[in-house]
């Protein structure tokens, strides 16, 4: 199942305080961005990179593969609370890995 527009603008509406987030769409899913680099969107689903900033910031740890043959990451459930999605985005900046060239 692939992503909707829908949850992409919901989810940038909940980071609209935020400066530097962008999206793109690939394959039927939205790649996220923030200040250039990368978390995903996959099936309705916000998911981020497994970062120790991310496991600290969540308060509840749940891992998901994005699809099928990925790497795990750490889904996102309060996605309704802008300002926890905000001060998560700032959080786990610094350990996301550099856009590959």
């Amino acid at each position: 199942m692939a992503s909707s527009k829908e949850y992409l603008q919901f989810i940038l509406e909940q980071l609209s305080a935020l400066d530097g987030v962008s999206s793109r769409a690939m394959m039927g899913e939205y790649i996220l961005y923030y200040r250039g680099k990368i978390v995903g969107i996959y099936d309705n689903r916000l998911l981020v990179k497994p970062v120790q900033a991310a496991r600290s910031y969540l308060p509840r740890i749940r891992y998901e593969t994005p699809y099928e043959g990925a790497k795990e990451m750490l889904l996102v459930e309060e996605v309704e609370e802008p300002e926890f999605l905000v001060g998560l985005f700032r959080a786990m900046y610094e350990a996301l890995p550099a856009p590959k060239k």
